[in-house]
């Protein structure tokens, strides 16, 4: 059958659409790679606990007509309205008859199943009710003994539930966010999965080869059997969009051995899950030197609405806002085009007409603002500020959040690279970048800190501690990015000292 293309929209509503639902439907040629997988230990029939546009029941059509295996297709949908999508982009009713309607993670079928594919529907937690994190918290715990941090999307949550119903000697392939492998709640995940689990291989592919084109975001392909443990599994490298060369592999039964359009290693699954299944296999030196011991790393200011709070030189006039009330801030990466931000970055931005002031009340009673400050504030709950999310944490929901100017800053999930700045504008930023504070304030130990973070041997060590999106941009998290390996041969180079460890004086 013909493959359903996705038509994407850009931006506005039904782009925000898209994400509240978490849709993406899956390419043919991967699809038919993981039911060949799923399939290939001799099951009867396919589950699909995120049924979306059916391109798995349609894939394994594929798979029929070339390997003669006939299995039982059904699954579950969430919303009955994306199986009328399905139905009106030419998806058989004879596909689509053995789908329930329902929630699969808090409401699942009975199992449990020899085959289960899935592409799950990617939606990141702050888009989840308080009602269903609280639901999924308890699923976590159940499954795992502890609850999964609360930054774990749902599609974490299929995988876990799927992995539950696979039955003794199944198999499963989910195709997922890197993040499933990358993110705070990952290590508890996986060493779980890693205990009752076997992991066979682990496909990723390179930004030509993406599966989701226009999509921020970095998937990976999971294969994991209903088995006792390995020690090792296969990591592959998707090199190119060849349909037929990764069905073919996985109908061989997951060979190790590379061709021009897949890049395979055999890798110990310690090694892996130390340095991240997402990433590349790496033979970094441990027990060198590491960012935390020269310096700390924040997060930038989080205002909750950047519209509002981030503003420009000729806002700030127009609304009277005094001085006191004013902070020197950049927000986006994009208006940083070099390595350094100085005051002569900062007048040109203002020229540009682009925010670079930070509304920043203190804590104290709106009525005891200056009159033109509680103005804006009652402007901001005409606007209905107090109730979103991050604000309403705050009390008072105004108060603003406290950064001393860092000297380096660190910018992630630009359409450039990821890099070190040198901040000399005297300016705070917000969650665009991360602050790297040095343990020393001393401009020497700074500028030789900035020379070993921004040299490109260091850079390139970067996917070793971060999470990886669409297009090769990185995010890294403050404490990952603590843990960012420096070459010590940069180090030795820039004459960077690691600064004593202080002691306490005892009286004698």
């Amino acid at each position: 059958m013909p493959e359903c293309p996705q038509d994407l929209p850009a931006s506005g509503p039904a782009r925000e659409a898209l994400r509240e639902k978490g849709q993406f439907w899956t390419p043919a040629w991967v699809a038919e790679a993981m039911v060949a997988y799923a399939l290939g230990g001799g099951a009867d029939s396919l589950f699909d606990p995120a049924v979306g546009a059916g391109a798995f029941f349609s894939a394994a059509e594929v798979i029929a007509r070339e390997t003669g295996w006939r299995p039982v297709c059904w699954g579950v949908e969430l919303h009955r309205s994306t199986l009328d999508h399905a139905r009106g982009k030419g998806v058989p009713e004879a596909h689509l008859k053995g789908v329930a309607v329902g929630d699969f993670v808090l409401d699942p079928p009975a199992g449990p199943f020899p085959a289960i594919v899935a592409n799950p529907p990617y939606i990141r937690h702050h888009r989840l009710s308080a009602g269903i994190k609280a639901s999924l918290r308890r699923l976590g715990a159940s499954l795992l003994g502890t609850p999964l941090d609360g930054r774990a999307g749902l599609h974490v949550y299929f995988l876990l539930r799927a992995l539950s119903l696979l039955q003794e000697g199944g198999r499963l392939a989910f195709i997922v966010p890197a993040d499933t492998c990358e993110g705070v709640f990952a290590p508890s995940l996986w060493r779980w999965i890693s205990r009752g689990y076997r992991l066979d291989a682990v496909v990723t592919f390179t930004p030509d080869a993406s599966p989701f084109p226009g999509v921020d975001t970095n998937p990976l392909v999971l294969m994991i059997r209903g088995d006792r443990p390995a020690e090792s599994f296969l990591w592959a490298q998707c090199l190119q969009t060849d349909g037929a060369a990764l069905r073919q592999w996985a109908l061989k039964g997951l060979p190790a051995i590379s061709s021009p359009a897949l890049d395979i290693h055999t890798r110990s699954l310690s090694e892996g899950l130390a340095t991240g299944l997402s990433r590349p296999p790496t033979r970094a030196a441990s027990g060198g030197p590491v960012l935390r011991e020269f310096a700390s790393v924040m997060r930038g200011i989080a205002t909750g609405a950047n519209g509002f709070f981030h503003l420009t030189r000729a806002q700030a006039a127009d609304l009277s806002i005094p001085d006191e009330f004013l902070l020197s801030a950049v927000g986006r990466t994009r208006d940083v085009p070099g390595d350094e931000v100085t005051p002569e970055t900062m007048a040109t931005l203002d020229s540009a007409g682009r925010p670079t002031l930070l509304f920043s009340p203190d804590g104290r009673p709106q009525d005891q603002f200056p009159p033109a400050v509680q103005q804006y504030l009652s402007r901001g709950v005409a606007m209905g500020l107090p109730q979103r999310r991050l604000i309403a944490t705050r009390r008072p929901w105004y108060r603003m959040e406290r950064r001393r100017p860092p000297p380096i800053l660190f910018a992630y999930l630009g359409r450039r690279s990821a890099r070190f700045i040198r901040n000399r504008g005297g300016g705070v930023p917000l969650t665009g970048f991360l602050c790297v504070y040095p343990h020393r304030k001393d401009d020497a130990f700074v500028e030789a800190l900035w020379r070993v973070l921004s040299d490109d041997r260091t850079v390139a060590n970067l996917p070793l501690v971060g999470k990886s999106y669409g297009g090769g941009a990185i995010k890294v998290e403050p404490r990952a990015l603590e843990t960012l390996p420096l070459p010590p041969e940069v180090v030795e180079s820039a004459g960077l000292v690691r600064p004593g460890k202080p002691t306490q004086l005892r009286l004698l």
